[in-house]
């Protein structure tokens, strides 16, 4: 009894933040003892130590996990986690609106928190008091849930991709083919980036429900613009034989 007395004392010396009793099994007197004594929680569990260390283990990293406020608006579209980015008053949250009229979803409105789980997978949500609202300059805020339902809202979604709405420039070198895939980075994490310039008549609400559908077809293994690329050097090849066999015809 004194030896497990002072084994447990030197085992209570090191600064244990809380002490689990797993898989049924009782409380030993003199452990409560030395931990109330230490000021140590003590907590008892059916678990078995596996399982409650796994359960533990999700909720820590839950609670730990690296996250980041974003300026911006957070949509599902086609199953595909779609975040709005821009300068403010460009026009995400109208685009949002748009969306949810096409039967998409709102996840986040002005102010996105994402959480960085494991293996670089990047959740987005919305605080309580903005959840499924929208904020539209000369209306005011308006709630999604009560005028489209519950089939236009979302608690949280995988953000992947952003698409950055800029004005338009005329001297900017915006992408044509989509050949090469640029990239942001949040929290250490890389997803794609569409920088997707905007100006008056342009439906911005259908070329971004086109950039979700591009998206999905990557993530399935098809890439339209390096399929059409190849088949474009393809025929610039065919034309060089032909033109050269032509040349070398003499006849």
């Amino acid at each position: 009894e004194e030896v497990r007395r002072r084994d447990l004392q030197r085992l209570l010396e090191f600064e244990i933040p809380l002490f689990v009793v797993t898989n049924k099994n009782p409380v030993d007197e003199e452990l409560a003892k030395q931990c109330r004594a230490k000021k140590i929680p003590l907590l008892q569990s059916e678990l078995v130590s596996t399982e409650f260390v796994r359960y533990l283990n999700e909720y820590l990293s839950e609670v730990f996990a690296p996250r980041v406020v974003v300026h911006g608006t957070l949509i599902d579209v086609y199953g595909i986690g779609v975040l709005l980015t821009g300068r403010s008053g460009i026009g995400k949250s109208e685009v949002a609106l748009d969306l949810v009229e096409r039967g998409h979803r709102l996840v986040s409105d002005d102010a996105v928190e994402i959480i960085r789980k494991a293996r670089g997978i990047l959740i987005g949500q919305t605080n309580s008091l903005l959840r499924h609202h929208i904020e539209l300059r000369g209306l005011g805020i308006v709630n999604i849930q009560s005028m489209f339902g519950i089939r236009a809202i979302r608690v949280q979604k995988r953000i992947e991709i952003e698409v950055q709405l800029e004005d338009w420039n005329e001297k900017e070198d915006y992408e044509r083919l989509g050949v090469e895939d640029k990239f942001a980075h949040i929290l250490g994490v890389r997803i794609p980036l569409v920088r997707l310039p905007i100006f008056p008549g342009k439906n911005i609400t259908v070329i971004v429900e086109t950039i979700a559908l591009n998206q999905l077809l990557k993530i399935h293994g098809i890439n339209p613009a390096k399929r059409f690329n190849e088949l474009l050097m393809k025929r610039i090849q065919e034309k060089k034989e032909v033109t050269q066999y032509l040349k070398n015809d003499f006849e």
